[in-house]
């Protein structure tokens, strides 16, 4: 149950929701390319990122200074997997989504990631 409950919880928020779709079609990104693409602080996204961890929904790897995130194999969770297989079919139909999405081009991992600013959407 505690489980399942990781996961869900980890969904239950639309940012965090907006990541993983990110995720997906960019197969990998830093906090310093999400922040300016959702808005929020860069501490408020790495908490999202620490949940969504948690949940088995994405992994990371470091990369010099960097901490690269992708979306999780789902091995450790058949609950992160299932839901990481529907999101994909999911949400193609969100505003916000489709413009953060055209705005991942934009954003450059730069040497120096305290360079970015919010994007406007």
């Amino acid at each position: 149950m505690k489980e399942f409950i990781r996961v869900m919880k980890a969904l239950s928020d639309p940012n965090r929701v907006r990541i993983l779709k990110l995720l997906q079609h960019q197969q990998e990104l830093c906090v310093c390319e999400l922040h300016p693409l959702i808005g929020l602080a860069q501490s408020t996204v790495s908490k999202h990122m620490k949940l969504l961890e948690e949940a088995d929904l994405v992994h990371y790897y470091k990369q010099g200074s960097w901490i690269i995130y992708q979306l999780s194999d789902g091995e450790e969770s058949v609950y992160a997997k299932t839901m990481l297989a529907n999101l994909t079919d999911w949400l193609s139909d969100d505003p916000v989504l489709e413009k953060m999405l055209e705005t991942v081009p934009k954003v450059i991992r730069e040497p120096n990631c305290s360079q970015y600013t919010r994007l406007p959407l």
